[in-house]
């Protein structure tokens, strides 16, 4: 892991969030620009909208979000006016932003900058649209929660309900295929990788789909279904499809899921550490 990704997973961990955090991640950005368009002429006009043209970190977040989602029927200044007024009125949505960002960079070994996840990693993009979402969703405001859930669907391939709690420290990673459902909730420091879903077991109503603790791990293709909860720091096997509770610190793997190992002895937690391999089988074939 490069220093940059080493020093986001330490801020990641502290409890407070000072304001000089945000500009210590706005200058690394902006660098981070300023170095694209000293090798790559053609993306200049890409840089200067997205970054350069920004005061900070909210305003360039804003801008870029918006024009992800904008059409016909919401243009990108409409959209720019519902973040605003979402981050008016809950300015953490900008550190969860932040954190979201940091935990991009500490987690995936392919970005190498700020700049990587910011510009081209759409289950960042996602997962800011739904936070912003939720808040609209918890403010009388469901119809247009609805429609931008309908778009990141379209446009991202992830379907969030804006009803869903998500934690900070949150990483969606690849994104393609992600579906979590309307009773859903994600704590603090959770890593999700691409064809996850967190659904239902069938028509049932009411309180129904999965809760998943801090530091969990949902590896490639995992399937959670039901209102069953996830412990803390468990960490849930690719492919595997998960019906019962998880406790904490189990490794669950296997169709239907069943536990394999346990992390007590594991310093970080595996929604941290993304290492998705499973303990060997105690038995040979």
């Amino acid at each position: 892991m490069h220093k940059i990704a080493l020093a986001a997973q330490r801020v990641l961990s502290a409890p407070r969030w000072p304001d000089e955090i945000g500009t210590e991640v706005w200058e690394a950005l902006r660098g981070e620009a300023f170095r694209v368009l000293a090798t790559q002429k053609a993306l200049r006009g890409f840089i200067n909208t997205t970054i350069l043209a920004h005061e900070d970190f909210s305003s360039a977040l804003t801008a870029h979000l918006a024009r992800k989602l904008g059409d016909r029927y919401l243009s990108p200044e409409r959209l720019e006016d519902v973040i605003r007024e979402a981050t008016a009125n809950n300015p953490e949505l900008i550190e969860t932003g932040l954190r979201d960002l940091m935990a991009a960079l500490a987690r995936d070994p392919a970005a190498d900058s700020y700049l990587t996840p910011f510009l081209y990693y759409k289950g960042y993009h996602a997962l800011q649209w739904q936070r912003i979402s939720h808040w609209l969703w918890n403010n009388r405001q469901k119809d247009i929660a609805r429609f931008l859930q309908n778009r990141m669907s379209e446009v991202f391939a992830v379907d969030i309900h804006p009803a869903v709690p998500i934690g900070r420290g949150v990483f969606i990673d690849h994104a393609t295929g992600v579906v979590i459902g309307e009773t859903a909730t994600i704590g603090n420091d959770v890593s999700i990788l691409q064809n996850v879903t967190l659904g239902g077991t069938g028509k049932e109503q009411g309180d129904r789909h999965p809760k998943i603790g801090d530091g969990v791990l949902l590896s490639v293709g995992a399937k959670v279904l039901g209102n069953i909860t996830v412990g803390a720091r468990a960490k849930v096997g690719a492919g595997s499809i998960v019906l019962k509770e998880v406790p904490p610190c189990a490794t669950v793997a296997g169709i239907p899921a069943r536990v394999v190992g346990w992390c007590r002895d594991v310093v970080v937690a595996p929604g941290l550490s993304m290492d998705q391999s499973l303990p060997e089988p105690d038995y040979t074939i």
